[in-house]
């Protein structure tokens, strides 16, 4: 088999640098990408730019956004007594895509990692306890994962935010929906006891 010109392995070793894209997928492309209309790929290329420079974090709440503050801080229909503590921007999206939550968040940036060098101070703590002397808030959601690393920040953040008037909770870890007990490990059923609320 004939070897690929440089600039299709260039391009295909870049593709696959993105989240989600393996090596298949990034020769896939980046064939489609050298055989479609220069017009096309020049269009594609500057609304990467374009988009890269537009993008940016929101000043309040460290979501993606065009314009800060963002438009789920500036919604005056958003229950302002209510923040959900998410690791990265993007996971506002998918809480957003439940259509459950309806109270205002805060993007800490990472999670407390000291194997990784990432201690608190590296994430946006400081600037949710300024949050709290300016806004309303009256209960901090922890949505953070459940490794070690999620359950450390968690803890982490419940020690360091506890203050008179102020409810700290977690957000449940359980079992898919639809699917029945017997396909479940044990830590997801115990995570599910613990979770439990009232009906």
């Amino acid at each position: 088999m004939a070897a690929l010109p440089d600039s299709i392995t260039q391009l295909i070793s870049a593709l696959s640098k993105l989240p989600g894209v393996g090596p298949r997928s990034a020769e896939r492309i980046a064939l489609h990408l050298v055989q479609t209309e220069s017009a096309l790929v020049k269009n594609l290329a500057d609304i990467i730019l374009s988009a890269r420079e537009r993008i940016k974090f929101c000043e309040i709440c460290g979501a993606l956004t065009e314009q800060s503050p963002c438009s789920i801080c500036t919604d005056s229909r958003r229950d302002s007594s209510l923040v959900c503590v998410v690791e990265r921007a993007v996971d506002i999206l998918a809480i957003e895509k439940s259509n459950t939550f309806r109270g205002k968040f805060h993007v800490l940036g990472g999670k407390i990692s000291p194997l990784d060098g990432v201690e608190p101070e590296d994430l946006r703590i400081a600037d949710l306890e300024r949050r709290l002397t300016k806004e309303p808030i009256k209960e901090i959601v922890i949505a953070l994962g459940t490794d070690v690393e999620g359950d450390a920040t968690s803890n982490y953040l419940a020690k360091r935010l506890a203050r008179s008037g102020l409810k700290i909770s977690r957000i449940g870890f359980g079992l898919p929906a639809g699917s029945g007990l017997e396909f479940a490990d044990e830590l997801t059923l115990s995570r599910a006891l613990e979770g439990r609320r009232e009906m």
